[in-house]
């Protein structure tokens, strides 16, 4: 996928109607980001990545020109802890990001379906283990679901579902070590792809050198390129904008939007084959979302 939930939503006691829409919309964006990302199988995914992190740069630029909250990045760039907080993170997108799309454009888009549906079942496993947060009997049940899955799988395929659990690792890891990031979620992605920047362009510059790049002519390639940063940016400043208005019980529904259409696309568009354990594990996940989503309800409503 892409980035997903980038800042902490509301948490009051309803649901801003443009809220519901900018969510919606950035989930419904991240669904159909396969469909993009396949037309450029013919691509290295380092040289996708590359051109992600290069097109967005001006597209977060310009959003905080226009907010007036430039000065957050001048200052989080000269602060040497938060500097080494940004590039952590951004090491973290980096790899999520291009294990995505190898996963999309290799015939392995259900794997990374899986990844993001176990998503926010590792999260409160790291919340337990990370920050000692108690867990709840649902959510138990959840994880011990979501453990026997991936067992399913592992003993099916005869190895583990490491493409889906490095982007499940990738994802919460970087969700987790966001939260610490002393700046906004807009100013926060913008820091991040300038710290990749330099890397990136020199990347590009390799390939362009070596006859190995496919960005500069009048085609296909060179369009799509461009188009990286559009995709990139776009859903994550709508995310951003949405989420601020929705209590966290409405995003916790919401962000199964995503995995569930790529697992569509991935089955009924990319023909990809359904194996016998992805049909014993996938029931499994989903059995365990509904039981945590669940609880994520009604803990919303008695605080509510």
């Amino acid at each position: 996928m892409t980035a997903q939930p980038m800042t902490a939503p509301a948490t009051g006691t309803g649901d801003s109607p443009q809220g519901l829409a900018f969510a919606v919309s950035a989930y419904l964006m991240w669904g159909v980001l396969p469909l993009y990302l396949k037309l450029m199988s013919h691509l290295s995914p380092f040289e996708v990545v590359a051109h992600r992190i290069v097109w967005s740069v001006p597209l977060a630029g310009a959003l905080l020109i226009v907010l007036g909250r430039t000065g957050d990045v001048r200052r989080a760039l000269v602060h040497p802890r938060t500097l080494a907080q940004g590039a952590l993170t951004a090491a973290l997108i980096t790899v999520n990001w291009g294990v995505y799309i190898w996963a999309i454009n290799s015939g392995h888009t259900l794997d990374a379906a899986l990844g993001y549906y176990i998503n926010p079942l590792f999260s409160v496993f790291l919340g337990a283990v990370l920050l000692r947060e108690k867990l709840g009997r649902a959510q138990i049940a959840a994880l011990s679901l979501a453990a026997m899955a991936v067992v399913i799988l592992a003993v099916e395929n005869g190895r583990m579902p490491w493409l889906s659990l490095l982007l499940t690792f990738s994802w919460g890891f970087y969700a987790f070590f966001k939260k610490s990031l002393p700046i906004g979620p807009n100013q926060g992605f913008l820091l991040e792809v300038l710290i990749l920047l330099p890397p990136a362009l020199g990347y590009i510059l390799y390939l362009g050198v070596n006859g190995g790049g496919h960005f500069g002519g009048f085609d296909q390639s060179t369009l799509l390129l461009l188009g990286c940063g559009v995709v990139t940016a776009i859903p994550l400043i709508i995310y951003a904008n949405g989420a601020k208005l929705l209590r966290l019980s409405t995003i916790g529904i919401l962000q199964y939007i995503t995995p569930t259409m790529v697992f569509l696309v991935a089955v009924f568009l990319f023909g990809e084959p359904v194996g016998r354990g992805q049909i014993l594990a996938f029931p499994l996940i989903w059995l365990a979302l509904v039981i945590y989503t669940g609880a994520l309800i009604q803990q919303s409503r008695r605080r509510g």
